[in-house]
């Protein structure tokens, strides 16, 4: 007898149907205790990063995730970075000429400009816009893991995009699995 998520399964023709219909029943019960059996050996490695940024910014942090990943020791699996605030982004962009930086600061500049009137000013005039930005890109990302090494492209890297005009200190939260 074969039990798979809660039912059970036996090998007699009479009760379940064709030879065909019980060995995909079979099958599909093999992939999954397949699964389980690597779900159960996959390792896990956490940590939390304080970046402090320069006052609106890309801060480069590749080399520092990069030594994460080796200190891991996962050799294949998946890197998920997590920036725990809703006023700076993560962007995996070109590394190779500042220029695309700037460019891409001169125009979410002009696409959410300090001057506009937001309701929300509490905090500055920097701060509303600061929102919209990291609204507009990302507070994570996922990046798989080949021998040992994040898999980016020959010209990107990993940065913390400050959205604010002061500097903060940032969390980022580092989950490696594989």
């Amino acid at each position: 007898m074969l039990s798979f998520f809660g039912r059970k399964y036996t090998q007699s023709n009479e009760q379940h149907g064709t030879k065909q219909q019980q060995n995909q029943v079979a099958g599909t019960a093999n992939e999954f205790l397949l699964t389980s059996i690597l779900l159960l050996k996959m390792n896990h490695y956490q940590k939390l990063l304080r970046i402090t940024t320069a006052g609106k910014s890309f801060s480069n942090i590749t080399n520092k995730i990069e030594a994460i990943v080796a200190e891991s020791g996962v050799e294949t699996g998946l890197c998920t970075l997590f920036l725990r605030h809703t006023s700076a982004s993560l962007v995996i962009q070109e590394n190779a000429d500042p220029d695309v930086l700037v460019d891409l600061a001169n125009f979410m500049a002009k696409l959410v400009p300090e001057s506009a009137k937001y309701i929300h000013d509490a905090e500055g005039a920097d701060d509303m816009p600061a929102h919209i930005r990291t609204a507009l890109t990302h507070t994570s990302e996922h990046i798989p893991i080949n021998r040992g090494h994040l898999v980016l492209g020959t010209w990107q890297g990993i940065y913390i995009w400050e959205h604010r005009q002061r500097s903060h200190s940032r969390e980022l939260v580092v989950h490696i699995s594989g």
